[in-house]
């Protein structure tokens, strides 16, 4: 489910990329508070981001590793935003991510409670993030 964030969002599916949070889902990235489905299917429908898709970009979630207690899971994992700029690829963000995750009531898949992403410019919450997710802590701690 979490690898599939990259290849919907960079495809612009804007309903696939929100159906992979809960009704209530959260996705706190530095810049944006999205609550939710429909504010993240939103974001994945601005004009910023479709600019985005135009120009060439590449959301790479890295392998997570995650800690399952029951219905309830804690993941962690990098993701890199690459964009196409003057012939050449750039990475533009380096993303320290927390995801909580919920096992959904219908099926064997799991769904997105709250997903909190800061970016990897030194500031001393980014890697506090990625620690509590390594020790299947909840992010804010």
């Amino acid at each position: 489910m979490m690898a599939s964030y990259g290849p919907l969002v960079d495809g612009g599916d804007a309903d696939g990329v929100a159906a992979l949070w809960a009704t209530d889902g959260v996705y706190d990235i530095d810049e944006l508070f999205l609550a939710g489905q429909e504010r993240i299917g939103a974001m994945v429908r601005s004009t910023a981001h479709q600019g985005w898709i135009r120009q060439g970009c590449a959301h790479v979630v890295g392998p997570p590793h995650i800690t399952v207690d029951g219905d309830e899971a804690v993941a962690v994992c990098h993701s890199l935003m690459v964009v196409h700029e003057e012939g050449r690829y750039v990475v533009r963000r380096a993303t320290a991510n927390h995801w909580c995750l919920r096992r959904m009531d219908a099926g064997p898949g799991w769904e997105v409670v709250t997903r909190t992403n800061r970016v990897l410019d030194g500031r001393p919450e980014s890697p506090a993030l990625l620690a509590r997710g390594a020790h299947g802590e909840p992010a804010a701690g």
